[in-house]
């Protein structure tokens, strides 16, 4: 007894440690993210014209950059104005924490790269798309709580009920939820939604955009979403009473590489297109919810 006790402490000072040393490299990455993430074309509106003189004659160098650039986005990208590359007729998010943003931005985008991909591919090549998608369908399963929880509090009692029969038939007829036999037998069609979403159906904006690390793009309004439909999930109370234990976090890194092992070029395929990678994503991000809101 003495001996398990023993363990059991030892597996929480394990993890401890582990979330300490974490915290500790974030915290490196936010100081190097004040020098990194520094805005690029500092005293690009220096150039301020003084005189009449001044202008008739030659146009100062500031100037003369921001006429070439002009020229170069209408012949480049069909007449683009600034206000269109700056996001246009599109939602808008507030970024009052850019600096730490984008420092995550960088960070997040090194895990990609240097561990989720390789992990996605050797995944991807070990176990074919079949057994994939089985797996896909069993974490959905697992999480229909959080939308028969969120449909139901957006006024959507009937999508609650249908994501209670889906979850009941595929728990049984498609085996612990490993097909989606609700779909695919009885053609029953959920709507899928979020705590996030919830928030935005009453009105609440979305605050300010924040970058999380490993989670990626988010929200004020999105991450108080996130720590609510993280309570709601079976597995999050695998390990006990802890609501974040290596359990539910080694379930949710498998479900990760398993995402990613079917969307493997996509990131690239966004940041390669992007003149700034870190504004696309934050653009992308913000009509992404936004969508998912007017459905």
């Amino acid at each position: 007894m003495s001996c398990r006790k023993l363990l059991q402490y030892w597996k929480r000072i394990y993890f401890l440690v582990s979330i300490a040393c974490l915290m500790f490299v974030l915290f490196l990455f936010s100081c190097f993210s004040l020098v990194y993430a520094a805005d690029p074309v500092k005293g690009q509106d220096t150039g301020v014209v003084e005189d009449k003189q001044r202008e008739e004659k030659n146009v100062d160098e500031a100037t003369s950059n921001r006429s070439v650039l002009k020229e170069k986005t209408s012949d480049e990208y069909g007449d683009v104005t600034e206000e269109q590359s700056a996001g246009g007729d599109g939602p808008r998010i507030a970024d009052p924490l850019e600096s730490w943003n984008r420092g995550i931005y960088h960070f997040n985008d090194k895990v990609y790269f240097w561990a989720l991909k390789p992990a996605a591919q050797g995944y991807k090549y070990v176990f074919p798309e079949g057994i994939r998608g089985l797996v896909s369908n069993f974490y959905k399963n697992i999480k229909a709580p959080i939308r028969i929880v969120n449909n139901f509090l957006q006024g959507k009692p009937g999508y609650a009920g249908i994501e209670l029969a889906k979850l009941i038939i595929n728990s049984t007829v498609g085996v612990g939820g490993l097909r989606d036999c609700a779909t695919e037998c009885f053609n029953i069609k959920g709507r899928d939604t979020d705590f996030g979403q919830t928030l935005g159906k009453y009105g609440m904006g979305h605050g300010f955009y924040l970058v999380l690390p490993f989670l990626g793009p988010s929200s004020a309004r999105d991450s108080v979403g996130l720590g609510v439909d993280w309570s709601l999930k079976p597995t999050t109370y695998l390990g006990g009473s802890e609501w974040i234990n290596p359990e539910n976090v080694g379930l949710y890194v498998h479900e990760a590489v398993n995402t990613t092992s079917f969307h493997i070029g996509d990131y690239e395929t966004l940041k390669s297109a992007a003149i700034d990678p870190y504004v696309a994503m934050r653009d992308a991000y913000t009509q992404y919810r936004k969508k998912l809101l007017e459905k």
